[in-house]
């Protein structure tokens, strides 16, 4: 089991900036990547940013060059630095980990999200 805490949310005027963290703990085989998914009201959640282990980076168009992923391994923490923050990043923020069993599957763990509010 992998348990995900988050922490960073809070309230920002627009144009302000917000970074968010997620620390791992318990156990996973293999850690294949971490990130970022977000999830406004009435919308399905959906995915921000994600960075693999190995290093190869995925962000969404809509915060390309506001947003930037990055990932401490030996902590097992990944990081979300928003920038330029526009109300339509409002949202809850959902930690992502995307974990290798042993067996060779794949199982995902999320956190418990943290509310992002960007004020116009």
């Amino acid at each position: 089991q992998v348990h995900l805490v988050e922490s960073g949310g809070g309230l920002v005027q627009s144009g302000g900036s917000l970074k968010l963290s997620c620390a791992a703990s318990g156990s996973c085989f293999s850690i294949n990547a971490m990130g970022w998914y977000r999830q406004a009201p009435g919308n399905q959640r959906a995915l921000v940013a994600i960075m693999a282990t190995s290093g190869d980076t995925t962000i969404v168009d809509p915060v390309k060059g506001r947003f930037t992923i990055s990932r401490d391994n030996a902590k097992n923490t990944v990081y979300l630095q928003m920038n330029s923050l526009k109300p339509e990043d409002t949202a809850t923020y959902y930690c992502n980990l995307h974990c290798k069993t042993d067996r060779g599957d794949f199982k995902d763990y999320w956190g418990q999200g943290t509310q992002v509010t960007v004020l116009s």
